[in-house]
């Protein structure tokens, strides 16, 4: 197994800079008082496809040959790798082709295609998203970029924490969603090395919290088809991701349909920033056990912020 290194990071950094955006830090008097904690936002949904897989995903196409760059690159995705992915394509003028789950809110899919990607529709498994795959994988002979379990993408999420840590001075715990792992096993690359002593917490839904009983049990935990309103945190852990998480996460704790989308509406009103259901679930985390963090510089790396304004969680009938 190729697990990447902190100067496969650092590497990463200077090769997508060109690319992508040093996304600002908020903060918010609000909800530093609602928490008893210093909280600080990394705001990755502010990335021109709007979440922090833009890293990873301009990592590896940029980092292709001409030979395979010709070719094109291909994935599967619930959305924001999907649209990073093409973006990332379009930027390097190749091809690019996503499967997407049929359920992926069409806020997504519209950026993907936006984006020029070609999008292939599967069931919301991923048993029928990586059977999807393969076929178009042996039809188009792209450059396969998973979405997490791929070194070169863990290595381009782990420059968002370099970049956090620059812009803060230092953080007692930073706190990210976790579904398959790679802005968590990113954050744990970089931070191992860079500030060993700041605690990596991860947030899963309760409804899809493969990785919170992995975590526990110690091998990986994976959920066929989980159902919760964080779309973008329905996939399992793999073992590149399951390598960082197993070693360097201090904890995950997990959230209900109800606390995340209560955390969305609040960082809404307060932070006034955009975020997606997932991006949420480090808050609601963060709520429900106050006394862990009172009195700590907490960072949140809210990780996207594709929705679809139609069908936002709060609104009645939804």
């Amino acid at each position: 197994m190729n697990i990447p290194t902190y100067e496969d990071m650092l590497a990463a950094h200077e090769r997508i800079k060109p690319i992508i955006r040093r996304t600002p830090v908020r903060t918010s008097d609000y909800l530093n008082d609602l928490t008893g904690c210093n909280l600080l936002f990394k705001c990755e949904n502010m990335q021109e496809p709007g979440a922090f897989k833009v890293r990873g995903a301009c990592n590896a196409v940029f980092g292709l040959d001409e030979a395979q760059a010709v070719k094109g690159v291909a994935t599967h995705s619930s959305g924001n790798h999907a649209s990073c992915l093409s973006y990332a394509a379009m930027k390097r003028g190749i091809p690019c082709n996503v499967v997407m789950p049929k359920t992926a809110p069409q806020a997504k899919k519209d950026t993907v295609r936006r984006y020029g990607g070609v999008i292939t529709e599967c069931e919301p498994s991923t048993t029928s998203r990586e059977a999807t795959f393969a076929e178009i994988q042996a039809a188009t002979g792209g450059d396969f970029v998973h979405p997490y379990n791929d070194p070169r993408v863990i290595a381009g999420q782990g420059t968002c924490s370099k970049e956090f840590m620059e812009q803060t001075d230092g953080l007692d715990v930073v706190m990210a969603p976790i579904g398959g792992g790679g802005m968590v096993s990113g954050t744990c690359l970089t931070l191992s090395t860079l500030a060993p002593e700041t605690q990596i917490i991860a947030a899963e839904p309760e409804q899809a919290d493969d990785a919170y009983r992995s975590f526990k049990e110690g091998h990986i935990i994976a959920d066929d088809a989980p159902k919760t309103i964080a779309d973008g945190l329905l996939v399992p852990l793999k073992e590149h991701t399951w390598h960082f998480v197993s070693k360097y996460v201090s904890d995950i704790l997990t959230a209900s349909e109800e606390e995340i989308i209560e955390a969305m509406k609040l960082t809404w009103k307060h932070l006034r920033v955009v975020m997606e259901p997932s991006s949420a679930v480090p808050l609601a985390t963060l709520l429900k056990n106050k006394e862990r963090f009172a009195g700590k510089r907490v960072g949140i790396i809210i990780t996207g912020g594709n929705v679809d304004l139609d069908k936002l969680p709060w609104t009645k009938g939804v």
